[in-house]
């Protein structure tokens, strides 16, 4: 089963490729970031490639999460040879969109370019800019590279280079007097807190580009959602099981879990209630994997979350005062220094449990796994009792 997403496909087709007034900076680059497993592959793939394509765009799509083991670059260009090798097809369905909507004669075959696909990116074979300006030039249409878990570009060079390369091909054809087409980038990953970096410091390569929250899925997804599951009698209110998908951040593969227990559960009173108490069953299940893994990265990390927690999880400053150290000491039992939480914190915004959201404020990256902590800390002050006094 798939939900679609064709309106939002078809507004966010038109930003990038008729982009008006001050949204002409998304051809500087559009950045999306959002909670892991909240559909963001599943909506390029199903949904955003497909409205880029039957508009006459030419897409390259790569997914730098499917083999972490390879190289960046290495993804990125067989991405590409993949797309102007069918280019080349005269049965391309690309091409046919293309003669249709751009008239371009090309005769009974494909496009024919100037360069061997095999050594592009090599020292003696074309460079991506110049791949990719030479396809603008004869195709007359714009360029769309989507790289999801974009992120993953980050911290090697090779990324880096991969990113640069983008950069210069996006520079080529944008800048020059009326092109023939516009080249457009949009990346996009569940580690919101890179993501956005890769807009706002200076050394990177699409500084300055636009950086969005991914949009989450509306109720219409529920409403479509509990029609496909078929559950007759066991089927709860949409009212409800929007609710419960609330609960558990907009994360379709956790409402259905939630189902598959109401189906198989006896039902106890009405369909809502049992879908309200099994919803925070998968709640807790899912916070216990989050919460492990925080707890493998020691007591100090433990203490310097659960401050961000505790001020309220979104643009918490002072992580580093001298009285926050004292709080930190406190709960580890020994004296920490600024140093220290320093590493702590930047090792926490690289694990994706941190967001860093300007100089020295931070927040939370997902707030599902901040209301499990708080949740959890909660039960251990219970059960602890109150503490005596002198």
């Amino acid at each position: 089963m798939t939900f679609h997403r064709p309106q939002l496909a078809a507004e966010m087709a038109e930003q990038l490729l008729r982009p008006r007034g001050l949204m002409k900076t998304v051809r500087s680059g559009l950045f999306l970031g959002g909670q892991r497993r909240i559909g963001k592959t599943t909506f390029l793939r199903s949904d955003l490639i497909p409205a880029l394509e039957a508009q006459g765009a030419i897409v390259v799509y790569v997914d730098l999460w499917s083999n972490t083991a390879a190289k960046p670059s290495d993804l990125l260009l067989a991405a590409v040879r993949n797309t102007l090798a069918d280019l080349q097809r005269a049965d391309s369905k690309a091409v046919g969109v293309l003669k249709r909507l751009k008239g371009l004669d090309l005769g009974a075959a494909g496009f024919k370019f100037g360069f061997s696909l095999a050594d592009l990116g090599k020292d003696e074979g074309n460079t991506l800019a110049g791949a990719f300006s030479e396809l603008v030039r004869l195709a007359k249409t714009d360029v769309v590279v989507i790289i999801d878990e974009v992120q993953h570009a980050m911290g090697s060079d090779d990324g880096e280079h991969m990113l640069l390369a983008l950069k210069a091909a996006r520079d080529a054809i944008n800048l020059i007097p009326d092109p023939h087409g516009y080249f457009l980038f949009l990346g996009t990953g569940s580690h919101r807190a890179r993501v956005r970096e890769l807009t706002i410091q200076g050394k990177q390569a699409f500084n300055g580009a636009t950086s969005q929250d991914f949009p989450v899925l509306q109720i219409d997804f529920v409403e479509w959602l509990l029609k496909e599951a078929e559950l007759g009698a066991r089927t709860p209110s949409v009212g409800a099981t929007f609710e419960c998908f609330e609960r558990l951040g907009r994360r379709p593969e956790e409402l259905m879990k939630a189902l598959v227990a109401l189906v198989q559960a006896p039902n106890f009173t009405d369909a809502d209630q049992d879908i309200r108490a099994i919803t925070e069953g998968v709640r807790q299940s899912a916070a216990a994997l989050d919460l492990a893994r925080l707890d493998e990265l020691g007591p100090v990390a433990l203490a310097v979350f659960g401050y961000v927690c505790t001020q309220g999880g979104q643009g918490v400053k002072r992580l580093f005062s001298s009285a926050t150290l004292d709080h930190y000491g406190a709960e580890v039992g020994r004296a920490v220094g600024v140093e220290e939480i320093q590493k702590i914190a930047n090792y926490l915004v690289h694990a994706n449990i941190l967001v860093r959201d300007g100089h020295g404020i931070y927040g939370v990256s997902d707030p599902f796994v901040a209301e499990a902590y708080n949740n959890r800390a909660n039960v251990l002050r219970t059960l602890d009792g109150p503490r005596a006094t002198k």
